[in-house]
């Protein structure tokens, strides 16, 4: 039988077959011995092939083969540096959630996702979310953020999931698609799909006052088919996003705006840091792209020794 994941709860995967029905799925061991690294062999979103089983009378099914995957947004797995986590597979689009405080979303978690994103081609949207609580400044720097992206190419929507503002847009967006959502902990995600859908009446969770961040409200990836052509995965909060799988010669090509550029270096194997006569580094200099884009992309060149985990967010 055939059939998609809809759900992981680490060992036993939900998989909803053609015909509609679902199955409570496991794997067999081999699969963690295929030289796969990463902390979950199979993700929400995964094609996959499985056999029938009986057991004391309970019918369950054992996955035995995966199909090759369109794409998928891996990270370095948080507890197990050397490993990585597979969030979800075979995407279409992911809406990034962005807050401007309660929590901060910072620029280098955005761009590190918009490089994995981009590694792996798929089209990302910024959701900049909470509009109706921000005062007159912080509204300022959600425009300013949005001018950022919106030059490089990105689709920015300012949304409010408690008041309804764009939701519509968004709804648009997702006809006919698989979407992800991702973000930190707290910046309205299950908030969102509430408002998209309220029939699957997600469970939200204040923000942590202590802290001012986000409290887990889903500990695993999963999909929900929609009333409207579409499918949602909705994951966890991601607290670091590190990036994975890239040599720093192909870091630059994840920045489109790098990328466009690249053409006119000196050198074509540059990597916009030190060399001479760089199309990046003269574009930084006459402000034709952004500091804290450029700052980001050397953080992710700085590799392994660079706490990813952690943000240093300069207000510009």
């Amino acid at each position: 039988m055939t059939g998609t994941v809809y759900k992981s709860t680490g060992s036993w995967y939900t998989v909803k077959t053609m015909n509609g029905k679902f199955y409570e799925c496991r794997i067999k061991g081999r699969f963690r011995l295929q030289g796969i690294k990463s902390t979950n062999p199979i993700a929400v979103g995964d094609k996959v092939d499985f056999a029938l089983e009986t057991k004391n009378n309970t019918e369950t099914g054992v996955i035995n083969r995966i199909e090759e995957r369109k794409n998928y947004i891996v990270r370095k797995s948080v507890n197990l540096s050397k490993q990585t986590h597979i969030i979800a597979a075979n995407i279409d689009q992911v809406f990034l959630l962005v807050t401007i405080d309660n929590p901060p979303t910072f620029t280098t978690f955005i761009d590190r996702f918009l490089v994995t994103a981009e590694a792996y081609s798929i089209k990302t949207i910024l959701l900049f979310n909470k509009v109706d609580t921000y005062d007159e400044e912080t509204l300022l720097e959600v425009k300013y953020l949005s001018s950022i992206y919106r030059t490089i190419g990105y689709e920015c929507i300012e949304i409010s999931a408690t008041t309804g503002k764009n939701i519509d847009k968004v709804k648009a967006l997702m006809e006919g698609k698989v979407s992800m959502f991702a973000g930190h902990s707290g910046v309205g995600k299950s908030t969102l799909v509430n408002a998209i859908e309220p029939s699957l009446d997600l469970k939200t969770k204040a923000i942590s006052t202590q802290h001012s961040q986000g409290q887990h409200t889903t500990t695993f990836a999963e999909m929900f088919d929609l009333s409207f052509d579409a499918k949602i995965i909705d994951t966890p909060g991601i607290k670091g996003f590190g990036v994975v799988d890239m040599e720093k010669e192909e870091v630059g090509d994840y920045f489109p705006e790098f990328f466009a550029l690249k053409q006119d270096c000196k050198f074509n194997n540059c990597i916009h840091v030190n060399e001479p006569k760089c199309a990046v580094k003269d574009a930084l200099e006459a402000n034709e792209i952004s500091y804290s884009r450029y700052k980001s992309y050397l953080q992710i060149l700085e590799g392994e020794n660079e706490h990813y985990r952690t943000d240093n967010y300069d207000n510009e």
